[in-house]
């Protein structure tokens, strides 16, 4: 059974989450729903036990107690993860990872090496702008258009490499493709030479994270794609099972 209080304090984090951090009382209300009153209330209680802080321009933002919280669970969940990334580097024979979007980066945070001797490597805890990587696709596509219009405007789309979409019409095509296929591409648009390809993780309705797959631009092309994404989509389902075993 679930407690309306605090179904609510998790929206309003969520709310701010989900506007780079940082937001006003009228943009809370009009993403969750609530009454300003009730958003108030639950501001003061989530201000004094420091999940919020309120700046200097009465705006609220995400608080320095989320800090803690997140790191923990961002090393459990790499745990967790770990056996399901060695399931897909036996699918690919290539380097798998697990990421994550915090405020406006992705965040790799778990990964398990092709036994390759040419292989690649993302540092884990390593952060990127989403525009040019295929996690970052995955885990935007999810999120409302608006929201992924807004993160380009904050942060720019700078180019890595020729390859790199660095339109936001480009980009909002782009997020409509993965939305259709169920996988995102970076076909060098990171780094030159150096392919991926990415699938949502869904803990319930949302994708909470991406795991990939990726190698040399000629071996992760030579995979058959649409057999790869769907092996991988299986894995990562069973993972979004684990994270959350209800949805099972």
């Amino acid at each position: 059974m679930s407690v309306q209080s605090v179904e609510r304090a998790f929206d309003v984090l969520e709310a701010l989450a989900a506007h780079g951090g940082e937001a006003g009382l009228s943009e809370l209300a009009a993403r969750t729903g609530l009454p300003y009153g009730t958003i108030h209330r639950l501001l003061q209680t989530l201000l004094a036990r420091g999940y919020v802080r309120q700046e200097a321009d009465r705006r609220y933002a995400l608080g320095g107690a989320l800090v803690r919280l997140g790191g923990v669970a961002e090393r459990m969940v790499g745990e967790w993860a770990r056996p399901y990334l060695a399931r897909m580097v036996e699918l690919s024979g290539e380097t798998a990872n697990l990421a994550v979007l915090e405020g406006d980066f992705i965040v790799y945070v778990a990964q398990s090496s092709s036994p390759r001797r040419l292989r690649m490597f993302a540092e884990v805890g390593k952060r990127l702008l989403p525009h040019s990587t295929a996690v970052g696709k995955v885990l935007l596509a999810d999120r409302p258009e608006a929201e992924a219009v807004a993160l380009f405007e904050r942060t720019g789309m700078p180019r890595k490499t020729a390859n790199t979409i660095t339109t936001t019409e480009a980009m909002l095509g782009e997020l409509a493709r993965v939305r259709h296929q169920g996988y995102a591409l970076d076909l060098g648009e990171e780094e030159l030479g150096v392919h991926c390809l990415a699938v949502p993780v869904h803990d319930g309705e949302r994708v909470v994270a991406a795991m990939s797959v990726s190698g040399p631009a000629e071996r992760i092309d030579a995979l058959d794609r649409e057999e790869l994404a769907e092996g991988m989509r299986k894995i990562a389902y069973a993972f979004g099972t684990e994270l959350n075993p209800l949805r099972a």
